[in-house]
């Protein structure tokens, strides 16, 4: 078995100086990373939005790529032979028009300006309409229903024709208490969780209060995800996972309204933290709403690239990253209106050419390598989930998937982190060693970020599946450094147009991420192990269903 040699050299002083780090007889190049983040994220891509002009030009380029770097068609059978891409029929929702939004407490009518007080999605529910005239407003706490936790938000309420106000994360944010296992966000306190669940108990709509700790975000991220173009997946009833009214409120507006039902936020807040809490109706509080959805049925791709296996070609390794980002949408303070997505996930899809690269050059592997970049991540992990639906390649005979989503542009580290509770987290750490990195632990885990990316639909269908992050203890400044820049990147360019290329992104770091990236999917691609999900995992039992099929 051949396990390729890490030779890395790491960025010393306060320039910094570019380097290329060696895998065996190929070289990760920082400046060729660079250029492909450069050329994905420039004006001319308008932000790489699905169903765009700029999709068009986005998967034109990576198929180009990947011809280049010598794979073959992955993708669809199409009169028996494989295309460059993966057809993923979408629904789009837009709002059209005005939103005229308003809450009405104690006689007094206040308007809700989209994007000022609420940011609200197009209705995901194929209605051509959202339209209603005082509607009771009721307050859910977390709005969670844990039967195995013995928690119920929605216990004694009827939330037919009304409209719910819920928190974003689950309670242990606060508390620390354990009810919902400690820091780590659970997927309760997701926000696509909310919905899901005010669905499922017949409400009109959903509103959930932003927060920027809990929400691991500023308002400005949660503006601009939401009152842009929505995409689902095609769905007989969307009504069994939608409801009319998905929206974000801000906090102030959510504690004026609560005051002026007499109520007082940080109380009710509190009160919610306990599975002995019982839905608050706002007692004089009522919203209205009218606004227009066109809605459509359209076709985005994901692009997939192959290098067959030697030996055992129907045993298939995945490198996935989303080649989409928002588009174009409202300006910033400086006028611009496209969002980029340099970071987020230029560097992801500039990791998975490169890695396309690297393969190519070596010697061919005996399993087969899939090089997928899937649409509409930013819209629901949309395109990773029709592929685990549809998969391209037997699900029982993928060996893993290893995704990329956004990597580190500040420099070398001395750590990486991975998400998922599977073997592969061990091979990376075995492998981190050539390069004198450790494993750090998820430094945000209450942003669950598990059930945000792309891996997660692998996950969800049993096969061992993480996502790479490149840790922030930084070569040059240490952990303070790492941590003021993230945080800084979050608040100021995350999901914003500032997330642009600049010649100040330093790549080096990325390098050696993809060299360490190609290390652990190199072995897999060569040897018979097959990855498992450790015991305690929820995802173990279904992957253990087809261990017959793995040899």
């Amino acid at each position: 078995m051949h396990i390729p040699t890490v030779l890395s050299a790491l960025v010393l002083g306060l320039a910094g100086q570019l380097l290329a780090t060696a895998v065996a007889d190929v070289t990760v190049d920082p400046a060729r990373l660079s250029q492909h983040v450069k050329t994905l994220s420039s004006d001319a891509f308008e932000g790489r939005g699905p169903a765009t002009p700029g999709e068009q030009k986005t998967v034109a380029y990576i198929v180009e790529q990947m011809k280049a770097a010598g794979l073959q068609p992955g993708g669809d059978l199409k009169d028996g032979k494989r295309a460059w891409t993966q057809d993923v029929p979408l629904a789009q929702f837009n709002i059209s028009g005005p939103v005229d939004m308003s809450a009405t407490a104690q006689g007094q009518r206040r308007p809700l300006a989209q994007g000022k007080d609420i940011a609200i999605r197009a209705a995901a529910t194929n209605i051509d309409r959202v339209q209603f005239s005082d509607v009771p407003v009721v307050f859910l706490g977390y709005g969670v229903t844990a039967p195995e936790r013995g928690w119920d938000d929605y216990q004694g309420i009827d939330m037919r024709g009304k409209l719910g106000i819920v928190l974003v994360n689950d309670p242990d944010f606060e508390t620390q208490s354990g009810e919902f296992g400690g820091r780590a966000m659970t997927y309760y306190g997701r926000w696509t969780y909310k919905y899901e669940e005010g669905a499922r108990h017949g409400a009109l709509g959903i509103l959930i209060v932003h927060e920027t700790k809990p929400a691991s975000y500023g308002w400005a991220t949660v503006e601009n995800s939401n009152t842009n173009t929505i995409f689902d997946i095609l769905r007989a009833n969307p009504r069994d996972e939608h409801v009319d009214v998905e929206a974000w409120i801000q906090r102030d507006v959510a504690v004026e309204l609560c005051k002026q039902a007499g109520l007082d936020f940080e109380t009710l807040k509190k009160q919610a933290q306990s599975k002995s809490f019982r839905a608050v109706p706002l007692k004089g509080v009522t919203m209205s709403a009218n606004y227009a959805v066109v809605h459509e049925t359209v076709v985005s791709k994901n692009v997939a690239g192959l290098l067959p296996g030697t030996k055992r070609s129907n045993e298939t390794v995945v490198y996935s990253a989303h080649w989409d980002h928002l588009g174009i949408g409202k300006p910033d303070d400086t006028g611009d209106r496209i969002f980029n997505g340099a970071v987020d996930n230029g560097t992801g899809v500039a990791a998975v050419l490169e890695l396309a690269r690297l393969f190519s050059a070596a010697p061919k592997p005996e399993r087969s390598v899939l090089f997928l970049a899937v649409t509409a991540e930013e819209k629901g992990l949309l395109g990773s989930e029709y592929y685990a639906s549809n998969p391209l390649y037997p699900l029982e005979t993928t060996v893993a998937d290893i995704n990329m989503d956004s990597l580190g542009t500040r420099g070398a580290t001395r750590d990486f982190s991975t998400l998922g509770a599977n073997t592969l987290v061990d091979d990376f750490v075995a492998a981190a060693r050539k390069q004198q990195r450790t494993l750090a632990p998820d430094p945000r885990p209450e942003a669950g970020s598990f059930y945000r990316s792309d891996h997660f639909p692998f996950s969800k269908v049993g096969v061992p599946a993480v996502s790479f992050s490149s840790g922030e203890d930084l070569v040059n400044g240490g952990k303070e450094k790492g941590r003021a820049l993230r945080e800084e990147f979050t608040a100021k360019k995350y999901h914003q147009p500032k997330d642009e290329w600049s010649e100040s992104l330093d790549f080096t770091g990325t390098a050696n991420d993809v060299a360490l990236i190609y290390d652990v999917g190199r072995s897999l691609a060569t040897s018979g192990k097959w990855p498992e999900w450790k015991a305690g995992s929820e995802f173990k039992a279904l992957r253990d269903k087809s261990s017959s099929k793995r040899k």
